[in-house]
């Protein structure tokens, strides 16, 4: 942990197995559950965790855009497509690189994108 710097995001699953399941399978994450309507994650670049509750983040009702980097996309693309989530915008390009954004089960906004051609 480094003094002053973003250390750990939170998000609302309406569903917390079925997120839980999703990037244990996708990314390969692992939980730890504190309670019934809490799990936490770690080692993903950020630490983080999932509450229980019926909202969900969305870029474009102002909720924060988190983004996974991937060497490569395509590889990275059907993994998450193949896991179930909702792909909310296909692959595009954008000065930098290329990307996509993806729905995962309790209805959070995540993109990923490389600077690989």
């Amino acid at each position: 942990m480094e003094h002053e710097k973003l250390d750990y995001v939170e998000f609302a699953a309406k569903n917390l197995e079925a997120t839980k399941a999703f990037f244990t399978q996708v990314f390969g994450w692992s939980f730890t559950d504190y309670g019934p309507e809490y799990t936490a994650f770690d080692h993903q670049g950020l630490m983080g965790g999932f509450y229980q509750a019926e909202l969900c983040s969305r870029s474009g009702r102002g909720g924060a855009l988190l983004v996974f980097y991937s060497r490569d996309l395509e590889a990275t693309y059907q993994k998450v497509a193949k896991g179930g989530a909702d792909i909310s915008k296909k692959i595009f390009s954008f000065p930098g690189g290329r990307r996509f954004h993806f729905i995962e089960p309790s209805g959070n906004e995540f993109a990923v994108w490389s600077d690989k051609a």
